[in-house]
């Protein structure tokens, strides 16, 4: 019934010119059609649309039996079958009307969701290839169309994260990404082989360029690669990489020219136009290539060698924090590998302090310094002080010295100060025994920095034990100092100070300390007194450390936590008895060389 309903409407069309088809005509084609797949009628299907006579009708009509015939391949198992809508999507393809087959099999790739969008995708890429290059006209067009509405879907799924994800592709996003490299290159040929330059050329190497822009951003932002043995020449999102960046080099933009041309990206960009969200891409995208040369090496040999340790590490230095503002680990800590593979070739002390007027120098070590106290992985966090660190030893002196002030004043975290103060301690023991390098750890440079340092934020009120790092670091610190300088020769500046220190310092310490002690003592007591209390009515407690409480304690566990706090109060008493005991030693011993003298 279905077949003898197709070929009526067929014959009543088959006398009709093509400019005289209507649109109830499309619409009862298309039901036909659909209910001679829906029933079977696939060779009799077949046999209409290689019919000669039908050229015409198939042309303008037969692109409304894609949809239906890509259903069927998907969802039939029968091979015999597949075989048949195989044959019946080649020949659509090549008879229908390319524009409008184009439309069709775009919105066809749009419908999916999930597992199914790499089926899908699989299935029509090589149709739609050929459909693009059938068109005569706006091929750009088509082929930009084309590839933003693929990216999008493939931007939906998941990026496989480990080794076992890559291999198994449960999403088949590393085999779409394989064959959309095989989709893309014919076009990347045309772009090579146009030696004439034409606009329509132009627009299609525009279209190519955002793609692949596209691609670096996801999913390779965000991808993991396999390790650089033997494996990873079958990491397919290392091939996708490679691919892609061959393929920018291909239409003219080499990384090396990247580099050139860096801080003139205009001049690079100058017939695309973006916008602010595009813009922000951009940024990702480039970081993403950035890593992808440095630290992964794909298309390194193509680096020529006169670009300068200093010159890369200030191209790479954006990049590096657009990966650390980021809060995927898979992305960060890119950052941290990227800003690594930079650090790692220069000299110590050989980065000028110049370098910190440029805002990602200041911006990179805070937020190495987010990373430190804020990821949970503590690998990560490892990295992040390892990287910090790393950071200093390059900086010149007086860069080393703006970039501790710039942390102790913005850090806020007491682990943090205590690093950069036992850093302050390390650079004026060198000054001290370096006479050329001592400008900036010494006299009233090394002041500015003990101004910061020596000091209790809200006095005696402070927190002692949230702060006890930062505080135990500073006392050390002007342990070193009253060890290492005399008051006769006041190198660090310290003793000129000392009036100051005590008043800022070490007496709102003393003062702090007793406070503590006592209330901690007193908690102590009153925790003692209840314990039994506490055990017969079955209840928890809670206990307020460092201005926080922490629910449902155990009573012995609390004690445990107050003993250790007063455990810390006593060790920084002791620290501080240790400081002011060596404070009279010198100051006696120099008032009574002096006396000597006289």
């Amino acid at each position: 019934m279905a077949v003898e309903e197709l070929q009526s409407i067929i014959k009543r069309c088959q006398i009709l010119e093509e400019q005289d088809f209507k649109e109830e005509d499309f619409g009862l084609f298309q039901l036909a059609g659909q209910k001679c797949i829906d029933e079977g009628h696939i060779d009799q299907l077949l046999e209409i649309i290689q019919n000669e006579k039908n050229k015409v009708i198939i042309k303008n009509m037969g692109w409304n039996l894609v949809g239906p015939v890509v259903r069927c391949l998907l969802w039939n198992d029968k091979e015999d079958d597949k075989k048949k809508y195989f044959l019946m999507l080649d020949l659509l393809v090549k008879l229908c009307n390319p524009k409008e087959l184009l439309l069709g099999l775009l919105e066809l790739i749009e419908e999916p969701s999930g597992k199914q969008i790499s089926q899908i995708i699989l299935l029509l890429l090589q149709p739609l290839q050929t459909v693009i290059q059938n068109l005569r006209n706006n091929k750009s067009y088509s082929v930009g169309l084309a590839l933003s509405t693929l990216w999008s879907q493939l931007s939906l799924l998941p990026v496989p994260y480990t080794k076992e994800q890559i291999q198994t592709d449960d999403y088949g996003l590393c085999q779409c990404c394989l064959a959309l490299i095989e989709f893309t290159k014919p076009f990347v040929e045309e772009v090579v082989n146009d030696k004439e330059n034409s606009l329509e050329n132009a627009k299609l190497k525009e279209e190519l360029l955002k793609f692949c822009f596209k691609s670096l951003k996801c999913p390779l932002l965000t991808a993991q690669f396999l390790e650089q043995t033997e494996e990873a020449g079958n990491d397919p999102l290392r091939c996708f990489a490679s691919e892609i960046i061959g393929f920018l080099s291909a239409i003219g933009y080499s990384f090396p020219k990247m580099i050139s041309n860096h801080g003139r990206k205009k001049r690079i960009w100058n017939y695309l136009e973006f916008e602010e969200e595009e813009d922000k891409q951009l940024a990702d995208a480039m970081a993403s290539l950035a890593y992808l040369v440095f630290v992964q090496s794909i298309s390194i040999h193509q680096l020529p060698m006169v670009f300068s340790p200093l010159y890369l590490l200030q191209f790479n230095m954006a990049h590096i924090e657009v990966f650390l503002q980021r809060t995927e680990e898979s992305v960060f800590s890119k950052g941290l590998d990227l800003l690594e593979n930079g650090l790692l070739r220069l000299e110590d002390n050989s980065l000028l302090h110049h370098y910190l007027e440029i805002k990602s120098f200041l911006t990179v070590p805070q937020s190495l310094v987010k990373i430190m106290t804020l990821c949970p992985i503590e690998t990560l966090r490892r990295k992040g002080l390892a990287m910090l660190q790393l950071y200093i030893n390059k900086l010149d002196s007086q860069g080393k010295h703006t970039l501790f002030r710039c942390l102790l004043n913005t850090s806020n975290h007491s682990g943090v100060e205590a690093f950069i103060i036992q850093n302050i301690k390390n650079q004026t023991d060198l000054s001290l025994k370096t006479p050329s390098n001592s400008k900036w750890f010494t006299g009233p440079q090394l002041i500015s920095l003990l101004d910061l340092v020596l000091l209790l934020p809200e006095g005696a009120e402070t927190d002692l034990l949230q702060n006890s790092d930062r505080i135990m670091a500073s006392l050390n610190l002007l342990r070193y100092l009253v060890i290492k300088d005399n008051e006769k020769d006041n190198q660090t500046g310290l003793w000129t100070e000392l009036g100051k220190i005590e008043n800022n310092f070490l007496k709102p310490l003393h003062t702090g300390l007793n406070m503590s002690k006592a209330h901690y003592e007193a908690e102590i007591k009153n925790s003692q007194e209840n314990n039994q209390e506490v055990q017969e009515c079955k209840n928890l407690c809670s206990v307020t450390v460092g201005g926080e409480e922490i629910p449902n304690m155990p009573p012995e566990m609390q004690l445990k936590v107050l003993h250790s706090a007063l455990y810390t109060f006593d060790l920084i008493e002791s620290v501080l008895a240790r400081v002011e005991e060596l404070i009279e030693i010198k100051t006696k011993f120099t008032s009574e060389e002096n006396i000597g003298l006289k």
